[in-house]
C-alpha cells in the first residue's frame, strides 16, 4: 500500500553535486523520488543520476521539459531515457503531433509527463502572451484541454496544479498527475514565485499521484523531519 512519503518528490534544485547528495543522504528514507531539473543536470550531467541511485532505491525524475521541434524532442528523450528515470517530463504547447513523435518513440519504462501549465503562471501572464477568450478567463479549461491531448498522443502522466488535478482525474483517471506548488500546512513561505498552490492534503485528496515539495522542507531546520510531517499531512487527509 502506498505510504505518505511515497507520493512526496523532493527537487534538487541546487547545482553542486555535493549538496545534491546531502539532501539525498538526508531525505532517502522519508521522500519517494528525488527530482532532478535542468540547473543540477546541466551542472553536473548524467553522473549526477549514478551518484544517487548509489545512496538511495528512491525513483528519479528527470524534469527536463523538453520542447523543441519533434524529431529533436525525439532524439532528446530517448538520449534521456537511457538512464531509466521513473519520469522524464515534456512540454506539451506544440500538442499532439510533437507529442506522439515522443510517445510511440519511448524504448522502455521511463514515463513521458506532458507539463500542462507552468504553476508560475496565471491568467494576467497569459493575456500578456496574447492567449484570449475562456482559456484566460478559466485556466482549468487551458489545463483540461492539454491533458486531452497530451493522453491522446500515448503520454503516461500530466504535471498541473492542485487546483486543477481533480477536474483532471474525474475525466482522465488512468492519467498520472504529479502537482508542483504544494506548500503544506506547517509551513510558511512569504514571497512565493507559485501562484497556484495547495497544500499535500488537497493535492492527494483530489487525486495527485505525486506531489512535489521543494523549498518547505530544503528551508527547514530539519529537512527530514519536514518531509515525514509532509508525509504525516498526506496520510491524514486519506483517512479523512
Amino acid at each position: 500500500m502506498k505510504q505518505g512519503k511515497d507520493y512526496i518528490i523532493f527537487p534538487l534544485d541546487v547545482s553542486a553535486r555535493d549538496e545534491a547528495v546531502k539532501y539525498v543522504t538526508l531525505l532517502k528514507d522519508t521522500v519517494g523520488l528525488f527530482k532532478v531539473g535542468l540547473e543540477l543536470f546541466v551542472s553536473q550531467g548524467p553522473e549526477i543520476l549514478k551518484a544517487i541511485r548509489r545512496i538511495t532505491s528512491a525513483g528519479i525524475f528527470l524534469d527536463l521539459k523538453l520542447h523543441d521541434i519533434p524529431e529533436t524532442m525525439r532524439r532528446a528523450f530517448l538520449s534521456a531515457a537511457e538512464y531509466k528515470p521513473e519520469f522524464v517530463t515534456v512540454h506539451c504547447e506544440q500538442g499532439e503531433g510533437m507529442l506522439k513523435e515522443v510517445a510511440q518513440n519511448n524504448p522502455g519504462n521511463t514515463k513521458i509527463l506532458a507539463v500542462t501549465l507552468l504553476t508560475s503562471l496565471n491568467s494576467k501572464n497569459l493575456a500578456t502572451l496574447g492567449y484570449t477568450g475562456d482559456y484566460v478567463k478559466d485556466l482549468s479549461k487551458l489545463v483540461l484541454l492539454r491533458a486531452r491531448i497530451a493522453r491522446e498522443a500515448g503520454c503516461q502522466g500530466i504535471v498541473c496544479s492542485g487546483q486543477e488535478v481533480g477536474m483532471i482525474k474525474k475525466e482522465l483517471p488512468d492519467l498520472i498527475a504529479v502537482t508542483p506548488g504544494i506548500r503544506p500546512a506547517w509551513s510558511v513561505v512569504g514571497k512565493d514565485d507559485q501562484k497556484r498552490v495547495v497544500t499535500p492534503g488537497e493535492a492527494v485528496k483530489n487525486g495527485a499521484d505525486y506531489i512535489v515539495v521543494g523549498r518547505p522542507i530544503r528551508d527547514a531546520k530539519d529537512p527530514a523531519e519536514a518531509a515525514a510531517n509532509t508525509a504525516k499531512e498526506i496520510e491524514s487527509a486519506l483517512k479523512k
